[in-house]
């Protein structure tokens, strides 16, 4: 750690980051260009989150890192020890216990609050990339308001399968001005963006792009009148381990013969429902 600066950037680095990031509160939803630097981890294993995370992070920090809703799997582990052998700082399991919450395709389960940033690791930022390659055409038909083509795949989407098919990044509308990639987040975790606490930061490492939600922003999944919104159904399945209802939760399969179980997604919350179940439990055998 003494070998580098804090935070592994020096400053000049850092401030360019941060400028992206103003501009990028200030004009929700828009995809602001900024200088990705190299970083000790490949492209697209969440180089972009990482760059705003040591962009911003102080001593005083507390963070926490997952990966698809777990805290232990390889790329949160090597992202969370990297910022703490540059940092310092503190990390937590705990979503309450964290200032600094940087995630790879999810929004955790517990509340975020006004006191806490969360940070959206983003392979693909575009959300027009799919009927449109360009990228200077790209950004004047977010200019121009112009998303007919995502109103267009979305009817493809219903015309084929009866219902709209993006199992993930289901594209938003922000402060009713530009059409937004969540990131690969469920479209369970779409309404989560909606009028959140906490301000919400976006990194692209890869497509050297940066965009942010400032807190209370209005943001709204893309549907027809006819057709609307529909996410994830979690109706009548529980977690196993913790007993969680209405939450995200992944399905596994049991033996031959037996049905599917469910865990909770978010490993850190499923953690903590288990803890406070079990210290429960202690008290009222204490009690009788």
């Amino acid at each position: 750690m003494n070998k580098y600066n804090f935070a592994f950037f020096d400053e000049q680095s850092k401030r360019e980051i941060r400028r992206a990031l103003l501009k990028a509160v200030a004009i929700p939803g828009y995809q602001v260009p900024f200088a990705s630097r190299e970083m000790p981890i490949a492209r697209g294993w969440g180089t972009g989150g990482l760059q705003v995370m040591l962009a911003i992070v102080g001593k005083k920090d507390v963070i926490k890192v997952i990966d698809q809703g777990s805290d232990d799997s390889v790329n949160a582990v090597s992202i969370r020890k990297f910022i703490k052998q540059m940092t310092g700082v503190l990390e937590t399991a705990e979503t309450s216990e964290a200032s600094i919450v940087q995630s790879r395709h999810r929004v955790p389960e517990v509340p975020l609050t006004g006191e806490q940033i969360l940070i959206l690791q983003v392979p693909i930022p575009e959300p027009l990339r799919e009927t449109e390659q360009s990228e200077l055409r790209a950004k004047r038909l977010h200019a121009e308001k112009e998303y007919s083509g995502v109103w267009l795949s979305l009817f493809e989407q219903i015309m084929k399968y009866g219902c709209t098919a993006t199992g993930a990044d289901h594209p938003t509308m922000v402060h009713e001005r530009y059409v937004m990639s969540p990131s690969p987040i469920p479209r369970y975790d779409n309404r989560k963006l909606n009028d959140c606490a906490a301000l919400i930061l976006f990194g692209a490492g890869r497509e050297k792009k940066i965009y942010a939600l400032p807190p209370y922003t209005k943001v709204e999944s893309l549907a027809f009148v006819d057709r609307p919104f529909v996410s994830e159904s979690m109706h009548g399945k529980i977690c196993r381990l913790c007993g969680a209802e209405g939450v995200f939760l992944d399905e596994s399969v049991q033996a031959a013969g037996a049905g599917p179980f469910y865990e909770c997604n978010d490993t850190g919350y499923c953690r903590q429902r288990q803890s406070s179940k079990s210290r429960l439990d202690r008290g009222e055998k204490s009690g009788d």
